[in-house]
């Protein structure tokens, strides 16, 4: 095996230029030649190809054509690439004859390995001690819990959540200004049928967010996001709310800064408009305390979102919405006369969890753990793909990892090839957000949802997914 490369005329002939001036799929042509260079033997299998962006200057092409031509081509398993060996001809890609010409792999029907960003370990769901707080909520439970429900939910749990938010993430709460929902979409619904529209939303989140909101009619406009989190002074009086991420902007990463989320709750005292906080991981920060929630500058003109899907477990279909006073009866009146949606047992039973200190020790663990993820997948990349980077603060139960320009889609197939689930930080920019703020390459990674043996070799799948240097 040898370890100088061939030039760009022994790869591909001589005449590669002069199709790719008369195309404009450049990226296609050189895909082809590269593959009928392989299959024919013309490149031995072991043979060491250009860094891309010898080939690109060889060949007259922009950089990212060639990355993403070599990317496609690992996914294929026509070449292989190793950090500190450059890219070669793979072993699988040497020539055969025709009746034994292996079929190409098909997609994996079922990923073997899971970076999808968003849920916990379902394996790290502390058992044991819900079971003991279960107990010991049914054996207390009065009577009434057992008829029909409040909509505002059981006082127990607002009383709890009351005393947690306000020591924990610097609320400002007492038990009458909480409503208690399934989670965040569910107080999202709420809002948006009390509030109306429009509102504004960053220019990264979840589209199940802002899709959910346009079934209820409210749509969403953009606003742009940087380092210092959403440019909340693109805010006008013409939005009637804001959905913000501060503590962990949802999917960059960053913390929305001191004067920004100043700025934010004067937007909304100047113009009678509402600050929509969702707090879906602001429990979790691993290089310092959790900085304090918006909520607790102005009560009456931020609504806090909150839940355990993040913390315990998605099937605990419980979460809370800190109110303004003026809010509390027009959404409690949109729930409904009876609580349809999480049930009093569970609600004591976390109620119970919290007032015992479980849920301290549990996001305890859990910060430990998550920390200990990242750390992993930081030190993979920089052993293993030391041209990307993780960017945003250390929090959350994701990262993400920044891509070349114009190679996230063949990452994104690579990864599938590898038996890996992971997500392009596209899949979360808002439709209307090119003018509002660039698109970026990435990958949303993550790391809480493997189990412990798992997630070594999810790492070692991310990284043989992702581009050369």
């Amino acid at each position: 095996m040898t370890n100088s490369w061939v030039n760009s005329a022994e790869i591909l002939g001589s005449d590669l230029p002069l199709e790719l001036s008369a195309t404009g799929n450049r990226r296609a042509v050189l895909m082809g030649a590269l593959r009928e260079a392989a299959r024919s033997g013309r490149l031995a299998p072991g043979t060491r190809l250009p860094p891309y962006r010898s080939l690109a200057a060889d060949l007259g092409l922009a950089r990212n054509t060639v990355a993403d031509a070599y990317a496609e081509l690992v996914a294929e398993g026509w070449l292989a690439a190793r950090q500190g060996s450059g890219t070669r001809v793979a072993e699988r890609a040497a020539p055969v004859t025709p009746a034994h010409r292996p079929r190409t792999p098909d997609r994996p029907s079922r990923p073997v390995h899971d970076l999808v960003q968003g849920r916990p370990d379902p394996s790290a769901f502390p058992r044991t001690a819900w079971l003991a707080s279960a107990r010991r909520a049914l054996a207390a439970a009065p009577d009434d819990a057992f008829g029909p429900g409040d909509p505002h939910g059981r006082p127990e749990l607002r009383r709890a959540l009351a005393g947690y938010l306000t020591r924990v993430r610097g609320v400002r709460a007492a038990p009458e200004r909480i409503v208690l929902c399934s989670g965040a979409a569910h107080g999202l619904r709420l809002l948006a049928e009390v509030v109306g529209g429009p509102w504004a939303a960053e220019a990264y989140g979840l589209p199940f967010h802002r899709g959910l909101l346009a079934s209820h009619g409210v749509g969403t406009r953009p606003v742009g996001v940087d380092g210092d989190g959403a440019r909340v002074g693109e805010l006008t009086r013409r939005d009637r709310a804001v959905l913000l991420t501060p503590a962990h902007q949802f999917p960059t990463g960053g913390p929305l800064h001191p004067a920004r989320r100043a700025a934010a709750v004067d937007w909304a005292r100047s113009t009678g408009g509402l600050v929509v906080e969702d707090d879906y991981d602001g429990e979790f920060r691993y290089d310092r305390q959790p900085v304090g929630a918006v909520q607790g500058l102005d009560p009456e003109h931020v609504v806090l979102l909150g839940s355990v899907s993040k913390s315990l477990s998605p099937a605990l279909r419980i979460g809370w919405m800190v109110l303004p006073e003026r809010l509390v009866v027009p959404v409690v009146t949109a729930k409904g006369e009876r609580e349809q949606f999480s049930g009093a047992i569970e609600q004591l039973t976390l109620a119970d969890f919290v007032e015992s200190g479980a849920y301290d020790r549990q996001v305890r663990r859990m910060r430990q753990r998550h920390r200990r993820r990242r750390d992993q997948l930081v030190a993979a990349l920089e052993r293993r793909a030391p041209h990307v980077r993780v960017t945003g603060i250390a929090a959350g139960l994701h990262a993400v990892v920044e891509l070349p320009p114009g190679t996230e889609r063949s990452v994104v197939r690579a990864a599938a090839w590898q038996g890996l689930a992971v997500e392009g930080l596209a899949d979360y920019r808002h439709p209307g957000a090119e003018e509002a703020d660039g698109e970026r390459d990435g990958l949303v990674v993550g790391y809480a949802t493997p189990t412990e043996h798992a997630y070594p070799e999810a790492l070692e799948a991310l990284c043989r997914a992702l581009p050369p240097e």
